[in-house]
């Protein structure tokens, strides 16, 4: 067991949530089953492996948000098909263990599935390509239980353009179909997210927000300059919206190895935004190679023992364990 007893008695209080990890992509493509505990395959834990639900329960997780990977490359149809088939992947998981892990959608359904001793399962599509230019694709992607919609990933697409990738624009905001898209979002119940997204349509998005959007994965450029991380006017941004930004857990975009960059990305979020902003955003199972201290949902707890030895608050930890993500989801019915 990883974590101090401190540690642990805060997960028991808070059960983690994370908004972001890419499972469902390894259990499509390979048939990766949550219900078993793996071992990262290679060296480093790079690539995958970093999930399952024995690890979750181990590293004091109480849901896990899976983000739903379509990769436009070199086609335009058949990624509504893709995103479809990661969620009949996760309902067939479910299907076989309903009493260890649950789909849910809402904070009270959450605190129903910690009462119930499961985990959550919460699902976020990763790029707005995946709804092939169709608000009918969103509201289908609604009734399945897609809870937050990441409006880019690393290409251009028909809402917007990427802070990195193919179709790079960094003077263009949202499309036409991007503000639609924003706006459905919200009268659907769908968080808006921010991953990936150029700065231009990141703060046009948030101005035209009325309900919270998060990040559900990134670094911040306060913390370390990089391409992929975000400013302190868009924490800002999104921050004034109610919004939380979740701390990814790669050591590229945290500027280094260990606890102390995580740690560090997330009392920059506070120094900026006050405590009610930031979150968990790992992108655990999504080609990376995690800081080696949380190379897998086990060793959480590693996290909660460096934030503690940085001074901050128990109820702050709480917050960022849980907390937050769980008014979001709250104030987006």
């Amino acid at each position: 067991m990883h974590g101090s007893p401190e540690a642990r008695a805060l997960h028991d209080l808070y059960p983690a949530i994370d908004l972001h990890a890419d499972s469902l992509m390894w259990s499509r493509w390979v048939g990766y089953d949550l219900h078993a505990r793996h071992d990262p395959p290679l060296p480093r834990a790079a690539l995958g492996g970093h999930v399952d639900v024995p690890r979750m329960k181990e590293g004091g997780m109480g849901a896990q948000f899976f983000g739903l990977v379509s990769l436009p490359i070199g086609q335009r149809h058949g990624l509504a098909r893709v995103v479809d088939e990661q969620i009949d992947a996760l309902e067939g998981q479910i299907s076989r263990a309903p009493h260890r892990l649950a789909k849910v959608r809402t904070a009270a359904e959450i605190e129903a599935a910690r009462a119930r001793g499961q985990v959550g399962a919460l699902l976020g599509i990763e790029g707005g390509h995946a709804l092939e230019g169709s608000l009918d694709k969103l509201a289908h992607f609604a009734r399945r239980g897609v809870r937050y919609l990441g409006l880019c990933h690393f290409s251009r697409n028909e809402l917007c353009y990427p802070a990195y990738g193919r179709g790079r624009k960094d003077d263009a905001g949202l499309t036409a179909f991007g503000r639609e898209v924003v706006a459905a979002c919200e009268a659907l119940g769908v968080v808006v997210d921010l991953a990936h997204i150029n700065r231009a349509g990141f703060l046009e998005a948030c101005e035209m927000a009325k309900r919270p959007p998060i990040v559900s994965h990134t670094g911040v450029i306060g913390a370390f300059e990089h391409w992929r991380n975000v400013d302190d006017d868009q924490l800002r941004a999104i921050a004034g919206k109610g919004g939380v930004v979740g701390v990814i857990f790669c050591p590229q975009f945290l500027g280094g190895d260990g606890l102390a960059p995580v740690v560090k990305h997330m009392k920059h979020i506070i120094d900026v935004c006050g405590e009610d902003t930031p979150a968990l955003g790992s992108d655990w199972d999504g080609f990376i190679v995690p800081t080696r201290d949380l190379c897998d949902a086990a060793r959480l707890p590693l996290l909660t023992d460096a934030l503690l030895e940085a001074g901050m608050r128990p109820e702050t930890i709480g917050k960022i364990l849980r907390g937050n993500a769980m008014r979001v989801l709250a104030e987006v019915p």
